[in-house]
């Protein structure tokens, strides 16, 4: 099996992966992503114990035990051009030998987790709720740099998403994946369900006007309209699609779930975000300790 390139898989000199700065030893097979820097402390104070503190640019990691189950929380800061960084550098942690910088004989698969803030796009689901995203739906474009496929079910969802959005030629082709069922399955008491639409930025392509004109003004209203067999948009965020499409690629379990702190058809925002994040990691906490 052939090397990878030292200029394609970065290892520095304590042996840890070029932008996270973690060895493989230091993350955990179920990792939780959040965007903010300081949402790691407020997940791994529900640890029992830590044993290893990482930080390296935007990325700090805390991994330690809840009861006898390991788990890693790691900031992946906004956006999906992070998130191509973390699920490439976390997949090199559990797949690739870092003293052969070769591809293991047997992968390893991760549960990637995704906990974080969103908006919310249908009324019904008001701020300081949660979504868990059944689909993570991408205009960021960040999957069309990868070998990728759509089924055929995936195809006719996008071409009706498409068409019905008018993104024609103003993005890169909307994509489309799944989260693991096997970790969507127990976030369904307490837990919105739908599609998750990500976007490469937070004002103009999550259409917010400040100062700038917008090229689909109408875009909100043309989420939220969104219907496929029983699919609707109920969220959109940064991370979701890029978190799914490259996790899936790699053989990942992946799952985002979401506090509303913003709900865009009623125009209102969370009196108080921070504690419905709190409540939503807390959940995350007794579900993982009971289930994942």
């Amino acid at each position: 099996m052939s090397k990878i390139a030292e200029s394609e898989l970065i290892i520095n000199a304590r042996g840890a992966v070029y932008h996270l700065d973690l060895r493989p030893d230091e993350i955990a097979n179920t990792v939780i992503t959040v965007g903010d820097p300081d949402r790691v402390k407020e997940v791994s104070k529900h640890f029992d114990s830590i044993e290893v503190r990482s930080q390296h640019r935007e990325f700090i990691t805390h991994t330690g035990y809840v009861g006898k189950k390991r788990l890693t929380v790691l900031s992946s800061g906004i956006g999906p051009d992070n998130i191509d960084i973390v699920i490439n550098e976390l997949d090199a942690l559990a797949n690739i030998d870092f003293e052969t910088r070769t591809i293991k004989p047997q992968l390893k698969p991760l549960n990637i987790i995704r906990i974080g803030t969103s908006g919310s796009l249908q009324e019904d689901i008001p701020v300081d709720n949660f979504v868990a995203s059944t689909h993570g739906l991408g205009i960021d474009n960040l999957l069309n740099f990868y070998r990728h496929e759509q089924n055929e079910e995936e195809k006719l969802l996008l071409q009706s998403f498409v068409t019905h959005t008018q993104l024609h030629g103003q993005v890169g082709h909307p994509y489309i994946s799944g989260a693991a069922a096997s970790l969507l399955k127990n976030f369904v008491s307490g837990f919105h369900q739908g599609i998750t639409v990500t976007c490469p930025g937070f004002y103009g392509p999550q259409g917010r006007i400040l100062r700038l004109g917008i090229q689909n003004p109408n875009l909100i209203n043309r989420l939220t309209d969104f219907r496929f067999g029983q699919h609707r948009i109920t969220n959109f965020e940064m991370e979701t699609s890029a978190i799914y499409g490259l996790g899936k690629l790699l053989g990942h379990h992946c799952l985002a779930i979401n506090a509303i702190v913003a709900n865009r058809v009623r125009k209102e925002f969370s009196k108080d975000g921070k504690a419905a994040v709190e409540n939503l990691i807390k959940k995350f906490i007794t579900i993982f300790a009971d289930s994942i």
